[in-house]
């Protein structure tokens, strides 16, 4: 299994930094972030524009993701979202229900559903 990492990734370092606007204008304005694999525990992620991005086998323990709509995420798959806040958060339909649960309260790896 993959360990969760702090990448050196200026863009990524936005985010640790809680300067989500800077971060959703500087990807907008086509800017390319690898955030696979990357550690955003305790992180307040709310405003995030996750369109696009690639959070595959990311550790969200923690994290205030509240609002954030990952729909159109390029993935989530392996992703665990521990003890989350999740409150109005927009799971890509691949995600049961179920999975998404089990990965709140048990921070299992969320799998994608076929």
């Amino acid at each position: 299994m993959p360990v969760p990492i702090i990448s050196d990734d200026p863009l990524y370092r936005l985010l640790r930094e809680g300067k989500i606007d800077e971060f959703n204008q500087r990807v907008a304005a086509g800017e390319q972030v690898d955030l696979t694999n990357c550690d955003f525990r305790h992180l307040n992620l709310q405003g995030l524009q996750a369109k696009g991005l690639d959070f595959s086998n990311s550790y969200f323990r923690q994290a205030d993701l509240r609002g954030i709509d990952f729909t159109e995420c390029v993935s989530l798959e392996g992703a665990s979202i521990h003890a989350a806040k999740i409150s109005g958060v927009y799971f890509p339909k691949q995600l049961r229900a179920d999975e998404v649960l089990l990965s709140l309260e048990h921070g299992t790896r969320m799998r994608y559903s076929n």
